[in-house]
């Protein structure tokens, strides 16, 4: 699906033709589409085949006039994914005063953009554009870091009381999302490293600012994701031993309480055997039975109440 887009006064508006400074966003292009674009712009296949690829790294490259930008961006999985965040390659091309972005699906980043959440946004300013894209992009990775860090504190309270690996498994997912921010983040600075040496777009004094704000940015992102992985990392191995423990305190109050049931059972089975046994010619054998049963089980369960069974 091809869109293109243009900043007038009244904001972000959708056009019809290739106009300079205008924004050509495509997502899952056809073959036909593809060969449009490469036709019209005279650009390489592989700069909108490539972003297309999910484990495409984040890199810079110039080839034929054209410059083309590969961003890993967060992606927020439909409700009831497994893993509930993912990053995928953005696709961002310089040719003939147009941008040019191309992604396999759909992405948050592009999404607000086009929501109008991106203030002094216009896509007849490139350079702007471009930082504004990664600046964002760098701001999208921590907000959904601060949702991972409330996902895993509202797991952690449940697995206090947890019996099973569903809690684990959730966890686990989580720590996934958190490798893949990690890895991609770490993808996008060695990107950054080589945009600003490549020098690819000039840049003003204000866009100079902006893109050291990126930079540290992203460091600081790339921080949270660490340390959340390493705290949820360590939080798996240590409820794991509290879902072990929990098993082993429910297996531990089962045992007593079928031990303390035994009693009773036991003076039972005696009474009942067909053998002259004491006080089976009173007629008060069965309240004494029934006593007797209730005084060993009460005193088994003072014992095992101080020795903390229960």
């Amino acid at each position: 699906m091809r869109t293109i887009y243009r900043s007038t006064t009244e904001g972000l508006q959708q056009v019809t033709t290739y106009e300079s400074g205008s924004w050509v966003n495509i997502v899952n292009p056809s073959p036909q589409e593809i060969e449009e674009i490469v036709s019209w712009f005279n650009i390489p296949p592989d700069f909108l085949t490539d972003p297309l690829d999910v484990d495409e790294r984040a890199r810079v490259e110039r080839e034929e006039g054209s410059i083309l930008i590969v961003l890993r961006t967060p992606h927020r999985e439909p409700a009831g994914a497994d893993i509930p965040y993912t990053t995928l390659p953005l696709g961002i091309i310089i040719s003939r005063n147009i941008i040019i972005t191309v992604c396999l699906t759909e992405v948050d980043l592009l999404g607000e953009i086009i929501a109008g959440k991106v203030k002094n946004f216009s896509t007849g300013n490139q350079n702007r554009f471009i930082l504004q894209l990664f600046y964002r992009n760098t701001l999208l990775y921590m907000r959904y870091l601060r949702d991972i860090n409330r996902m895993t504190t509202h797991v952690e309270r449940a697995l206090y009381r947890a019996l099973k690996n569903e809690q684990l498994i959730h966890l686990l997912n989580l720590e996934k999302s958190l490798v893949f921010f990690v890895t991609s983040l770490r993808s996008n600075a060695l990107m950054l490293e080589k945009f600003h040496a490549t020098g690819c777009i000039k840049m003003s004094e204000d866009d100079r600012d902006l893109f050291e704000d990126i930079t540290i940015e992203n460091k600081q992102a790339l921080e949270m994701a660490n340390i959340y992985s390493s705290i949820l990392s360590d939080m798996m191995d240590a409820f794991a031993s509290v879902i072990s423990n929990n098993l082993n305190v429910i297996m531990k109050l089962l045992t007593t309480v079928t031990i303390i049931l035994m009693i009773p059972t036991l003076i039972a089975s005696i009474y009942g055997m067909n053998v002259e046994l004491p006080f089976q010619d009173t007629p008060y054998a069965f309240l004494f039975t029934m006593v007797l049963s209730f005084v060993l089980s009460a005193i088994g369960i003072v014992i095992f109440w101080r020795k903390e069974f229960l």
